[in-house]
């Protein structure tokens, strides 16, 4: 099941693509509020389904030659939303190396967990409202710009350094403006690829990572408990989780399976008895209900 496939990869990023346009030409055609609604959730869940292809990339799993394995996974996956693919796949190798560990950099994503319902609450309209979105992007540059009294810089300098480590994703959404643009539509570059960037991708990507690791024992020692699946239906995984990012213990158990193998090995740990030791959720609603079932503390 591990072997890679010179065609199913690079078919599930053009079905990727292909899912994005489709929601945004429809919305184009018939514009009102709930085709726009509707194709920012689509587009917003296609972002995460591209990162979650350049996730495979990381893993050296979207195809056979490295090279072509590498550059779809950082220009048509990752540099569109500006996620790099090499910064990406040394930091998340040592998420593998050290999941649930004191070391795992992802630790920080599921520590928060159980919370409140009144905390989930405040971080989902955070997303929702594009203020994650604000915090991820720009608090970096913002950090450089307050800092450059102590390196020298001038405020310019450090604006065109930044835009200069993200001239990838420039070039892609000023290549989106551009087309947007030609066909008389300009306007579907901020509402049908920014707004999706700023509100659902945020929200998704958060609830996606709640799933896979919230509630799961710091240190634990069995690995089949390093990660959580969760089971997925298809409306989930149209605006959740697509690309089978659902079956993560699988992922985390083999991680150099490619993503479209990851249900075959679920059915076959359940048909030898192993699923009974993993963490399994029925849903991501039961996850999030006990990730936020921590009692408030009363004033």
């Amino acid at each position: 099941m591990s072997a890679r496939s010179s065609w199913k990869g690079l078919a599930l990023v053009a079905h990727c693509w292909a899912t994005i346009a489709a929601a945004a030409a429809v919305a184009v055609i018939w514009p009102n509020p709930l085709t726009i609604l509707l194709a920012i959730m689509i587009i917003g869940a296609r972002q995460l389904g591209l990162a979650i292809l350049m996730h495979d990339a990381a893993h050296g799993c979207l195809h056979p030659d490295l090279k072509v394995n590498d550059w779809v996974g950082q220009w048509l996956c990752g540099a569109p939303t500006g996620a790099g693919l090499l910064k990406y796949r040394d930091y998340h190798l040592s998420h593998h190396k050290f999941a649930q560990q004191a070391e795992d950099p992802d630790l920080i994503l599921s520590a928060p967990f159980p919370t409140t319902r009144a905390s989930l609450r405040r971080k989902i309209v955070r997303d929702l409202t594009g203020q994650t979105f604000v915090k991820q992007r720009f608090g970096p540059l913002a950090g450089k710009l307050k800092a450059r009294g102590r390196t020298g810089q001038s405020a310019w300098a450090v604006i065109a350094g930044e835009a200069g480590r993200q001239r990838a994703f420039l070039l892609w959404n000023l290549g989106i403006l551009v087309a947007a643009s030609a066909a008389g539509v300009w306007w579907a570059w901020p509402v049908l690829w920014l707004v999706p960037m700023a509100t659902w991708y945020p929200l998704v990507t958060r609830l996606r990572n709640i799933a896979e690791h919230a509630l799961v024992a710091k240190d634990e020692p069995d690995p089949l408990r390093h990660a959580r699946t969760t089971r997925a239906n298809p409306v989930e995984r149209l605006f959740l989780a697509p690309y089978y990012v659902n079956y993560h213990c699988e992922h985390h158990m083999f991680m150099h399976l490619p993503c479209w193998s990851l249900p075959r090995a679920h059915r076959l740990l359940v048909r030898k008895g192993v699923a009974e030791g993993m963490l399994v959720a029925p849903g991501y609603l039961s996850v999030l209900k006990a990730a936020s079932a921590k009692p408030a503390v009363a004033a």
